[in-house]
């Protein structure tokens, strides 16, 4: 079990630049899921891309509460509807702004041995994967924000704590 450290917008441009593809699966791809793995489990995260961790591989990995999903070189291949909902993203700490993202998409990965697999998902599994894909290609939530309501849902969060 390795911890890697989060890379926060800001304090390094490896967010903004375009993770190169995968082409050798192997022990040491191996190695950097696990370890994603285990740093978005140990933030408290529900995604993670392998820039946020300093490396700009097209590796991603989410969980939303169904079990670890993890896709190498993922691409949307449809998406439909749309959601305005806050999200937030672990190398943005304290932040939260609404985003629209797709309601329901498919998504065509590999997996660590090269494996071909296809994920579909809504919900919070929909704006997982556009969230960490967007990731790969440099871009970030902020960049795709509506409205920033960090202040607004720490005062909801108050005022339910205090009755």
């Amino acid at each position: 079990m390795a911890i890697r450290k989060i890379v926060e917008l800001g304090r390094d441009d490896i967010l903004r630049k375009h993770s190169r593809k995968v082409e050798k699966f192997d022990r040491r791809l191996g190695q950097l899921l696990d370890d994603m793995a285990d740093t978005m489990y140990e933030a408290d995260g529900v995604g993670l891309a392998a820039p946020q961790v300093g490396v700009l591989k097209r590796c991603i990995v989410l969980d939303v509460g169904e079990g670890l999903i993890e896709m190498v070189n993922p691409e949307i291949l449809w998406a439909e509807g749309e959601v305005v909902e806050p999200e937030g993203c672990l190398s943005v700490p304290g932040r939260r702004g609404t985003v629209a993202r797709p309601e329901r998409v498919r998504a065509h990965g590999q997996d660590r041995k090269g494996k071909h697999i296809e994920v579909e998902g809504e919900g919070l599994l929909a704006r997982c994967l556009c969230h960490e894909i967007d990731h790969l290609d440099g871009i970030v939530y902020v960049d795709k924000m509506i409205e920033d309501v960090t202040d607004k849902l720490e005062e909801e969060a108050r005022e339910a704590a205090e009755g």
